[in-house]
């Protein structure tokens, strides 16, 4: 397993994300604000912070998801996406670790999607976990 991304600088509640969220187009906010709740609900021990203009959900200082806001639609992120079980498929990318969703203002979307949606934030902020978990033990066995 590869080391774990880190960023500097998380808080359990970033005052830059909400303002940033409440600042562009409001349908896009409206549903960036949703998905980005999901994340926060995730745990008591999800931090958050902006990094690359994209509000960003961590454990300690790990990031496990993010919310991007574009012209016309937002991206529900993954940062470990490639491992992350999608039986729906509606992650999407072909890098070596990240993949995303994107959703449209407007566009219907199923419950089905929307529950397997969440699935991959609750999975998402398990797989941190998890590796978080991993580095430990490994740090306090070598």
């Amino acid at each position: 397993m590869p080391g774990i991304l880190r960023f500097n600088g998380s808080s359990k509640r970033d005052p830059a994300i909400d303002a940033w969220l409440d600042a562009g187009e409001p349908r896009l906010g409206t549903l960036a604000k949703t998905w980005f709740a999901a994340m926060r609900r995730c745990g008591g021990d999800v931090r958050e912070l902006m990094h690359d203009g994209l509000a960003t959900a961590c454990v300690e200082d790990a990031p496990f998801a993010y919310v991007g806001v574009f012209a016309a639609h937002i991206n529900v992120g993954f940062f470990h996406g490639a491992d992350l079980p999608d039986p729906a498929g509606l992650l999407q990318g072909t890098g070596k670790r990240m993949r995303h969703v994107k959703l449209r203002p407007g566009a219907a979307a199923d419950a089905a999607a929307t529950k397997a949606l969440t699935m991959l934030i609750e999975a998402a902020y398990k797989d941190i976990k998890s590796r978080l978990a991993d580095e430990g033990a490994k740090a306090r066995i070598g």
